[in-house]
């Protein structure tokens, strides 16, 4: 996965510090999220890092549903983030990120079966989106976040 960086000119440091923390915590998520799908693992020690509820329980359910299916990921995604808003004055702060996904490498297959894929999950390059918040203990987690497949990029 090529590194993320925050949009180019911003003259607010704070602002800018904010997208790379909120990128640099997308980048996690992104890493953590495959893992445990590669592994199956709804509750893969990792997945708490990166992630807050509500986005935690739906990556959760996510695995754990296609673990009771039988199915599982492989591959990679690629990604291609932005930061579109940084929120300094909300409380909490937060930071949405906008990323063209690409998917195509990045399948779900028969566990028993690698080389099957599951049908209907095939997927191509898509918009998603994610909002990154700032907690109190000053962590950066992606709390939610929404694929567009419908909507490519």
């Amino acid at each position: 996965m090529p590194p993320l960086t925050a949009p180019a000119a911003t003259d607010d440091p704070a602002a800018a510090q904010a997208a790379d923390a909120a990128l640099a915590a997308y980048e996690g998520y992104l890493a953590v999220a495959e893992d445990a799908e590669h592994e199956a693992d709804p509750h893969h020690p990792d997945l708490k890092k990166y992630l807050a509820d509500p986005l935690l329980t739906q990556v959760r359910l996510g695995i754990r549903d296609a673990k009771e299916r039988g199915a599982m990921r492989t591959g990679s995604l690629i990604s291609d983030p932005t930061v579109t808003e940084v929120n300094l004055d909300s409380v909490p702060v937060t930071v949405v990120i906008q990323d063209c996904l690409d998917a195509k490498n990045y399948r779900m297959v028969y566990a028993d079966d690698t080389d099957k894929v599951v049908p209907g999950t095939e997927v191509g390059r898509y918009l998603a989106t994610a909002t990154a918040t700032r907690y109190d203990d000053g962590r950066w987690l992606i709390s939610s976040g929404v694929a567009h497949p419908d909507q490519p990029c």
